[in-house]
């Protein structure tokens, strides 16, 4: 028999908003790491792009937000770390969806964008921060970001924050937090720096795998296309 989302232990709030949105099936990478993301373990999850990974580690941090008192704190209580702004914007949309009859508060920060609307979206209170290393780094240096009191966070697709140069600025944020947090890693493959970074600061992490090894890199239903542009015209196109 399928599972369902309410077999794993997911929120009924979060089941009608995931139901309205057409959603009402878990994929496999859900099925393994729901439930060891709501116990509030660490987790490592190999899976790639499309293969319905942020809901695998997004849906804990929403129904962590849900249980947490009305009255909780103004900054950020989970934070999801990704590597380019496309990816941002796709991870706080399904946030947003998944979390719309919980009132999760959701910001996106990432560059190439000014400073004063993220800026007054952190001021606002926001319970989930979704963005890219650099911006995060920046706003906390500047005192606009306060990771103290996060209790989740989220690396998303490690290995090509790797292949980007992110790992340090990686590092250096999750210096500034505290050690007590959840943790959840997810990476389409684990290459030896991820690996190490796992080894460093994950705390005995349950690794769930939903594929085989021979998979290629995209999902079969994935269409790529590319667009040539000049860099000045790249975020209106």
């Amino acid at each position: 028999m399928t599972k369902t989302f309410r077999d794993l232990g997911v929120d009924e709030q979060i089941c009608v908003a995931l139901e309205v949105a057409g959603i009402t099936s878990p994929f496999p990478i859900q099925s393994l790491a729901l439930p060891i993301g709501l116990s509030g373990h660490d987790i490592i999850g190999q899976a790639r792009t499309g293969t319905g990974k942020t809901l695998a580690f997004g849906i804990p941090l929403l129904q962590h937000v849900a249980e947490a008192p009305a009255s909780r704190p103004s900054a950020p209580v989970s934070l999801v770390v990704v590597p380019t702004r496309e990816l941002a914007g796709q991870v706080a949309e399904d946030l947003r969806v998944a979390g719309r009859l919980g009132g999760a508060r959701v910001a996106t920060v990432y560059g190439g964008r000014a400073y004063e609307p993220q800026i007054d979206a952190l001021r606002a209170t926001v319970d989930i921060v979704v963005g890219t290393p650099g911006r995060l780094l920046d706003l906390a240096g500047q005192r606009h970001l306060d990771l103290s009191g996060l209790r989740s966070l989220v690396l998303d697709e490690a290995d090509k924050m790797l292949d980007l140069g992110f790992l340090p600025d990686v590092e250096r944020i999750l210096e500034l937090t505290p050690p007590s947090r959840q943790t959840m890693l997810f990476s389409a493959t684990m290459p030896g720096d991820v690996v190490q970074l796992a080894r460093r600061h994950l705390r005995q992490p349950l690794h769930v795998r939903a594929e085989h090894g021979d998979e290629p890199d995209l999902v079969p239903l994935t269409v790529q296309h590319v667009f040539r542009a000049h860099q000045m015209d790249k975020i209106e196109m």
